[in-house]
């Protein structure tokens, strides 16, 4: 049946690399195997195609956990039942360099979405065979990569932002997104295996605007981070799929 929200329906494909930013998708496209544009409906834009022959769709979900929730529902009425997140994030901890990986193993749930779904105790976590094929992709690239915590959130702006980055930093957290958390919980409460993968483009402690800024406009390592992540997710896919 056709999804609302996404405007798809099964396709026979079972494994889906999901950015947040429509753009990005055109950038997935470089690394697949007769990739073919399927549909744009909201933040929701969509393309298949293969990546080692096993068929790959890649979808877009805009920003935040409010999307995300409805991208892993919709997507798991058509079938997927894998799922890689591919993202930015801004990093909590000093030696975490720009375009270096944080291959998230759960999310601080401090977003509202996740907490529709089960209360704060609830945990966040990846599935574990799929973040291991992540960790091994990463590995076997020889790609700078980190594995922790990520800290999922609602805003950029709020009045004391700072003082909360500084005490998630204390805490251990790696490095701060908005759909981490969102994706982990929907997917295991309904069954997916979900990982995430983000891309730093953010230095502790540096002005967060301006790194978005430079990583939008492709800046350099932040556009070899994301190229890598997306290389980490399909390989990760085959691993675990194909393997």
């Amino acid at each position: 049946m056709l999804q609302p929200h996404i405007q798809l329906e099964n396709m026979g494909i079972r494994c889906a690399i999901l950015p947040g930013d429509p753009a990005r998708v055109d950038r997935i496209a470089q690394q697949l195997e007769n990739p073919q544009e399927l549909t744009f409906n909201r933040e929701y834009r969509s393309l298949r195609g293969a990546y080692q022959g096993l068929p790959i769709l890649a979808m877009s979900t805009g920003m935040g956990g409010a999307s995300m929730a409805i991208a892993v529902e919709e997507l798991k009425n058509i079938g997927i039942t894998h799922i890689i997140r591919i993202g930015s994030c801004g990093a909590l901890q000093e030696g975490i360099g720009l375009g270096d990986l944080i291959l998230v193993n759960a999310a601080v749930r401090d977003d509202g979405a996740s907490r529709t779904y089960v209360p704060e105790q609830y945990p966040a976590v990846a599935d574990t065979g799929l973040l291991l094929a992540c960790m091994e992709s990463a590995k076997e690239r020889g790609f700078h990569h980190h594995v922790g915590l990520a800290r999922s959130h609602d805003s950029f702006y709020i009045d004391n932002e700072e003082e909360v980055s500084a005490a998630w930093s204390k805490r251990g957290v790696l490095g701060s997104d908005m759909e981490t958390a969102a994706l982990f919980t929907v997917a295991r409460l309904r069954g997916l295996k979900a990982a995430s993968i983000l891309n730093n483009v953010v230095i502790w402690g540096e002005d967060t605007g301006e790194s978005i800024g430079s990583y939008a406009g492709g800046a350099d390592p932040t556009a070899l981070g994301e190229k890598n992540e997306i290389t980490v997710a399909l390989d990760a896919f085959v691993k675990a799929l194909k393997n």
